[in-house]
């Protein structure tokens, strides 16, 4: 090989590798539940180490996440709110919004269960019957995926929640857990935030096991068209190691005590 060429070669490939080890790191604004149960901390060291770069997040509720996201703040968002990412990518904020993974959740509370609902499997009986039975039932009330949800649930019944035994804490789905078993009180939560707390909070699955708890989370890059500024390239590499094989099965693979917490959802259109 020419001596010219062989140090063009080996120029543009330092070149690559110094692109590539110190590529730009990526802002993601995610829901606490990712972050409680702990799948970010087992999911991003693995993609970090494939695209040599770091994900810098911010865990708060679906809604103040996908306000980031239009706020500009952040390149990506993972949220759960199904309805909430429409509207988002409808008014221009997000692009190519993609199926991830899916748990669901479930209505838990004190051992004693003073409303009876335990064993049932619709939600919308069972907060019917928790509410005319006066139990505490404790909301996140902080417009988070599963704050969305439950608030669904409740208009589908046509109860407006509030009063002394209706708290609404505002805050994440962890420090939820911990004031309704605190308050040996009922909640809604995602499984995999209970799993994590539920040593911690004493408080058992009541109800679970129908579709209407489906909870299904998406990604959506921040749209590069309305800010120039974001990282869409780190986005698309995240979205596209996320939805990738090697993505799907690391979240399928994560457990927590055994238990699977999350099942890997993206499907090639």
């Amino acid at each position: 090989m020419r001596p010219w060429l062989a140090a063009r070669l080996a120029a543009l490939a330092l070149a690559f590798c110094a692109a590539s080890v110190f590529a730009k790191d990526i802002k993601m604004a995610t829901t606490t539940s990712t972050d409680n149960s702990g799948l970010l901390q087992y999911l991003l060291p693995k993609f970090e180490a494939d695209c040599h770069c770091k994900i810098h997040y911010t865990a708060v509720g679906t809604g103040a996440a996908l306000k980031l996201g239009q706020n500009g703040d952040v390149d990506v968002v993972l949220v759960h709110a199904r309805p909430s990412e429409d509207k988002f990518v409808a008014a221009g904020y997000g692009v190519n919004r993609r199926d991830v993974m899916y748990n669901d959740f479930v209505i838990v509370g004190p051992a004693s269960d003073p409303a009876g609902i335990k064993g049932m499997h619709d939600p919308l009986a069972a907060l019917k019957k928790l509410h005319a039975s006066g139990a505490t039932f404790v909301s996140r009330g902080d417009d988070s995926g599963t704050n969305k949800k439950e608030l669904a649930y409740w208009k589908a019944i046509g109860i407006k929640p509030g009063g002394p035994h209706y708290l609404a804490v505002g805050q994440g789905m962890g420090a939820t857990l911990t004031v309704a078993g605190e308050k040996q009180a009922y909640t809604l939560s995602d499984r995999a935030t209970y799993a994590t707390y539920a040593s911690k909070t004493g408080l058992e699955i009541l109800v679970q096991g129908n579709r209407k708890l489906l909870n299904p989370y998406g990604v959506i890059a921040v749209s590069p068209k309305r800010y120039p500024k974001v990282n869409y390239k780190g986005a698309m590499t995240f979205i596209e190691w996320l939805t990738s094989p090697t993505g799907q099965r690391a979240i399928g693979d994560y457990r927590f005590k055994g238990a699977q917490l999350f099942h890997p959802d993206y499907k090639k259109n």
